[in-house]
């Protein structure tokens, strides 16, 4: 089974230290930086996408319910399983608001932390086999011509022209061979009428078009970079998820 990237949110330092010493004591996970905030968890969370994160229940700021649903909507392809921490049990309803797959009291017990783990592997197992049999399933189209509202002009363009797209300042720039074009689309919009074809979310905020990568290297913390076909070798960032997905595709 591949590491785990675990990441945790206390505000506590005794209880932090408490929960890194209990880690450090499994073989297969990495931890990431830890946080001390709501807020501070989510712009690491950007950052280090780990795969779980214990958080508690009550941090200064947001709280750690209101972190985990905003991290919910940043994810895409897999968002990481949560793991509430709190000392008082009446909070363990809280935990399940975000489908948390379990919560632990404060001070922490070995025994009850160590079924957490064995839940947690079991788990990741299951959802990475689950990522992969839907890669396998979709079946690329043949792509048709799209009608892209720049907000001067209705240009109609071919799929296969595209290199990548990236959100922008407010608007969503669709580089392609001949110019980039600005839409007042989503990122997710355009996806959709993709969907079927070579394109591929190597990040949350790119759309890549498969046929155009020239060549994938490792970058930090598990992520990549991908370099493009185009005139400039144009350099695209992969996250830890999306690289276990990409590398799948190009091995078939």
């Amino acid at each position: 089974m591949k590491n785990l990237h675990v990441m945790i949110a206390e505000d506590e330092q005794l209880a932090r230290e408490e929960l890194v010493y209990l880690l450090d004591k499994e073989p297969d996970v990495i931890t990431c930086p830890s946080a001390e905030t709501g807020e501070q968890l989510i712009d690491l969370y950007v950052k280090h996408e780990p795969d779980i994160i214990f958080l508690d229940v009550q941090m200064p700021g947001i709280s750690g319910v209101e972190a985990a649903k905003r991290i919910a909507d940043l994810a895409y392809i897999q968002k990481p399983l949560f793991i509430f921490t709190t000392a008082f049990d009446t909070y363990a309803m809280d935990a399940f608001e975000v489908e948390a797959v379990d919560y632990l009291l404060k001070p922490y017990d070995e025994s009850r932390f160590r079924k957490t783990m064995r839940r947690i592997r079991k788990l990741m197992t299951q959802m990475d086999g689950t990522v992969q049999q839907d890669m396998e399933e979709k079946e690329p189209s043949p792509g048709e011509k799209l009608l892209i509202d720049d907000g001067e002009r209705m240009v109609v363009l071919s799929p296969d022209s595209i290199y990548y797209a990236v959100p922008s300042k407010r608007v969503l720039e669709i580089h392609t061979k001949g110019e980039v074009i600005e839409s007042k689309m989503t990122l997710n919009e355009l996806e959709n009428k993709l969907k079927g074809g070579s394109f591929f979310r190597t990040h949350r905020s790119y759309l890549v078009n498969l046929d155009y990568i020239r060549e994938i290297t490792p970058w930090f913390n598990g992520t990549s970079n991908v370099t493009l076909t185009d005139q400039d070798h144009t350099s695209l960032p992969v996250s830890r998820a999306a690289r276990k997905v990409l590398l799948e595709i190009f091995k078939r």
